[in-house]
């Protein structure tokens, strides 16, 4: 197969100054919670982009000087020329496909709270540091002789990344998350000075910065700018029009211009709040202000919306991070006329998890991510099968549908049997709530690739016994039959089931999204899972008409998603939807018309008026199947049964990332001898002990 012409238009190579990328695909710098711990798994992830066709492929950034450092995170080093040889093995990996490498150098300023190096941050102005989490350090004013130094360790740091081969050096200016943003913001540059007060002043660092990067690398690498165009503020912080003012000043004097929105969690928004092509108002009239290519982001799945925005003059490359994590060969997928063969991103957010938690990235719809290296699991190819040995799967939603799919890329045999009349399990219950449409699409991949196979024989409404199973003669039985919510409040904070009358009316998070609904009017949501099921149920409840009373004993409504940037959202949508949010208290005791509420710092209870309880707590594995297929070990040979596996939800319930891990590794893992539990499943890379 061959690509449409009507795509040709993406695969048309760029001049960026000095280079040429080979098409317009460009993977923006994206963080991934290994930088520096974890430099060859890095070098793999971004080889593998490239060899997918990725044009470009970016760093995350790259903190470029000790006196500037965001510990907690874990970011790319070039503090020194150690730093070299772990960036220099990345960018080979990139050049081996023939990619461009790009490195986000970053000078974090009053992002960088220095835990590690504990020296005193700068900035523009004596604030407090602009963190994720409110430390409380606050930064100097930089003076002339700071702005010397760090345009100095700049222009170091931007030779260290050419010796180490990078073919573009960035200069850092958006996000809210570098130094440079930092002066060109009145949010945070109070200065009177030639660096403050005018927008001319403002930008003068950035223009310096840009010219020392230009000087140090000549006709070497290209030299793009990443500005963010609205702070969303008003114009108490950077405005679009104000911005593009400060792009028309400079217009040429880059050689690309990457376009975003500030913060992060703005320019990186969840599907639940965002429709893709989101930032386009802000992108749209950028290409106008200047002669150089022109990049966006936008979590851009429709390809055909990708070539659009060529042909309308808004984009020159179309950049991606997300959609390059769930797809790395998005790219060649298309070259090669398999468009149907894109994974596409649901836009959940989990890969942003690995950032926030300093764990290796990974991805709900792409098991491999952050695996290409610690376990040599590459996202396109898989070891052929070495038996002829049938798999029976029972149950598809995302940890069946995936082993299915990867065993029969194998080559296996696979019946894959689901109780209900649809595939997808959960995936296909969460996603008919608020704002989760997107998470469909792991089910609709896997299915459709699933049809591709004709090895696998799907069967739907196919609820199976024990006696079944056994009577089939299928050696291989993998259980992935998901989980069950819990309608007794066990979960984080109570480890047994809290006193529930007989007549109060309590319902779980499973209960609502099978479509019963409370009887009365007034709905106590109790969220002690606190991850996006309990605002999502309460959400719906509001949207239906119940007066909704959302209570957890976190201190705001669903706090694990600040690690997936959402929790601002949540909570706003929440409020302006008339739901009364409660924190800290726990649940310990639901009656008929009420709660028992307890304050979670002294006990001291209350009685909260409520219709009906919904529990969103924990969840039980569905292991009735594997009990009794477990109690019957002894007959298993008579049947010809050789194991029995559960995996995914029906092991121990986790995030749908989880259970499509959970089933690719199983299928990646079929027929190897069994691991020993006593050395390590994955490749690590150990720190070198320096001598004393």
């Amino acid at each position: 197969m061959s690509r449409d012409p009507a795509y040709d238009i993406l695969f048309e190579p760029v001049k960026i100054g000095p280079v040429t990328a080979r098409n317009r695909f460009y993977q923006v710098p994206h963080c991934n919670g290994m930088g520096y711990r974890d430099p060859s798994a890095l070098a793999g992830m971004r080889g593998v982009k490239a060899e997918g066709g990725w044009a470009v492929v970016c760093t995350e950034q790259v903190e470029l000087h000790y006196s500037s450092e965001i510990t907690p995170f874990i970011e790319l080093r070039l503090w020194d020329d150690r730093d070299i040889p772990a960036l220099a093995g990345m960018a080979d990996r990139i050049h081996e496909h023939g990619s461009l490498a790009g490195i986000e150098l970053a000078y974090n300023g009053m992002n960088g709270p220095n835990l590690y190096s504990r020296e005193v941050p700068m900035g523009p102005a004596p604030l407090p540091v602009a963190t994720f989490t409110y430390d409380p350090v606050q930064a100097r004013r930089m003076d002339k002789t700071d702005i010397a130094n760090v345009r100095r360790w700049h222009r170091d740091a931007v030779l260290r990344a050419r010796r180490a081969g990078f073919d573009l050096i960035y200069v850092y200016a958006a996000h809210a998350l570098g130094f440079l943003h930092h002066f060109l913001s009145r949010r945070y540059n109070d200065r009177t000075d030639e660096y403050g007060g005018s927008l001319e002043n403002r930008i003068r660092l950035l223009r310096e910065v840009v010219q020392d990067t230009k000087d140090a690398v000549g006709d070497t690498c290209a030299v793009p700018v990443r500005i963010s165009v609205d702070e969303l503020i008003g114009e108490g912080g950077l405005y679009k029009e104000e911005v593009e003012d400060m792009i028309g000043l400079m217009a040429d004097l880059p050689d690309l211009w990457d376009v975003t929105i500030a913060g992060w969690e703005n320019d990186s928004q969840t599907s639940r709040f965002a429709e893709e092509g989101f930032s386009e108002p802000f992108i749209n009239g950028i290409k106008r202000l200047t002669s150089k290519p022109v990049v966006g982001v936008g979590r851009y799945t429709s390809v055909d919306r990708m070539a659009s925005l060529v042909r309308k003059g808004v984009l020159d490359l179309i950049g991606a991070a997300r959609p390059s994590i769930a797809d790395p060969f998005l790219p060649k997928k298309l070259e090669e006329g398999r468009i149907e063969d894109i994974r596409e991103c649901i836009g959940c957010n989990i890969c942003v998890s690995g950032d926030f938690t300093q764990s290796p990235i990974r991805c709900t719809q792409n098991p491999t991510m952050g695996e290409e290296w610690r376990k040599g699991w590459h996202p396109e190819r898989i070891a052929a099968k070495t038996s002829d040995k049938p798999v029976l799967i029972v149950g598809a939603g995302p940890a069946g549908l995936e082993a299915a799919r990867a065993l029969g890329r194998r080559g296996y045999p696979v019946m894959l049997a689901e109780a209900r009349r649809e595939l997808g399990g959960r995936v296909a219950l969460e996603s008919r709530l608020p704002g989760l449409a997107a998470w469909i699409r792991v089910k609709d991949y896997r299915e459709q690739q699933l049809h591709q196979l004709p090895n696998v024989e799907l069967f739907l409404d196919s609820p199976l016994t024990a006696d079944d199973i056994m009577g089939f003669g299928i050696p291989r039985v993998v259980l992935a039959t998901g989980a069950t919510w819990r309608r007794d409040g066990v979960g984080h904070l109570h480890t047994r089931a809290i006193p529930i009358e007989d007549d109060a009316e309590v319902l779980s998070a499973g209960d609502i999204m099978a479509g019963r609904l409370p009887t009365g009017k007034h709905v106590l949501v109790w969220d002690d899972d606190h991850y996006y099921m309990g605002g999502v149920i309460a959400e719906l409840l509001a949207g239906k008409g119940y007066r909704v009373t959302y209570a957890t004993p976190a201190s705001e409504a669903s706090t694990w998603t600040r690690n997936t940037m959402e929790q601002f959202f949540i909570q706003k949508r929440m409020l302006e939807k008339g739901i009364a949010i409660r924190g800290f208290l726990a649940l310990n005791a639901v009656r008929p018309g009420e709660a028992t509420m307890a304050c979670m710092f002294t006990g001291r209870e209350e009685r909260l008026e409520a219709d009906a309880t919904v529990l969103v707590t924990s969840r039980l594995p569905n292991d009735e199947l594997l009990t009794a297929l477990n109690a019957r070990a002894a007959d298993w040979a008579d049947s010809g049964l050789e194991s029995v596996t559960a995996i995914g939800d029906a092991l121990a319930p986790a995030t749908i990332a989880h259970a499509t891990y959970a089933g690719h590794r199983f299928a990646r893992e079929l027929d190897e001898a069994p691991h020993d539990g006593d050395s390590l499943p994955f490749r690590r890379e150990v720190t070198e002990l320096l001598k004393a």
